[in-house]
């Protein structure tokens, strides 16, 4: 089978080694916005996911991501109509999770429920790749199920793909990044926070030197401190999903000391 960018499986595995061969021995440590600043109150996407979740329980999430200036408040699809309801005439936008959060559902189920968030008035989707598919390399398939999200939603609405690192080897990771990538995601992004550990600096850094520029990363999964999230950003990620949110911005109003991190420390 050829995908619509022309590549067979053998096509892909090209693609995979020649990413795998340009991976640094040592990575980049980049910039994380200033404490207290709006930038770094913007890289947060203020989440609730869990299944249980009541409709008070989004509103409240929706006030605090407007108190604090968050990018998004991440909500499932049940509750995306409510919540761009109660973020209107605020510059926090809704992201509603896609294939959450197994990553297996069909093509055409993915679809539906990132037009029907889309209609409901979310700007962002974080859409959950099928990982156990990528497993067995078929990227044919991993690449449709992207690019179908991709085309069902407007291009101003930002796509994040949800590789799962927890349950994929380095390998794994790399050809996730590069099957994103081409399929045209905006964000790769660690976790789903529901399947294993969740976000860690190595596969963050990884996924940083894999996907460059072109695409940004997104870290989540076990992320609640400030600490967290700066050795997440110098790492590589532009973008935090945590349902921790507001414990961090209180941790950067009342601590006034400098937080450093210690050589190795991982999340």
């Amino acid at each position: 089978m050829t995908t619509a960018t022309g590549n067979t499986k053998d096509g892909w595995l090209g693609i995979i080694e020649q990413a795998e061969q340009g991976v640094p021995s040592t990575f980049s440590k980049y910039k994380a916005p200033g404490l207290g600043t709006q930038a770094f109150a913007k890289s947060i996407d203020h989440t609730l996911l869990k299944l249980e979740a009541t409709e008070s329980q989004i509103d409240d999430l929706c006030e605090e991501a407007k108190k604090h200036d968050f990018k998004s408040a991440c909500v499932r699809l049940k509750y995306v109509e409510r919540a761009v309801h109660n973020l209107k005439c605020s510059p926090v936008v809704v992201a509603c999770v896609v294939g959450f959060h197994e990553g297996t559902q069909t093509v055409s189920e993915k679809v539906r429920e990132a037009a029907d968030a889309v209609a409901a008035g979310a700007s962002e989707l974080d859409m959950v790749l099928n990982w156990p598919q990528l497993k067995t390399k078929n990227y044919e398939l991993v690449y449709t199920d992207i690019a179908a999200v991709r085309k069902a939603a407007p291009h101003s609405v930002t796509l994040k793909v949800i590789l799962e690192t927890s349950q994929l080897s380095q390998h794994e990771i790399v050809a996730g990044c590069k099957i994103s990538q081409a399929a045209g995601a905006d964000f790769v992004k660690t976790s789903t926070g529901f399947n294993g550990p969740g976000a860690s600096l190595d596969n963050v850094r990884l996924m940083k030197s894999v996907v460059g520029d072109s695409v940004k990363v997104k870290a989540s999964g076990g992320i609640k401190t400030v600490k967290e999230c700066i050795a997440m950003m110098e790492a590589g990620a532009e973008r935090i999903g945590t349902s921790n949110g507001v414990h961090i911005m209180n941790e950067t109003q009342s601590s006034n000391e400098e937080i450093t991190l210690v050589a190795g420390d991982t999340y």
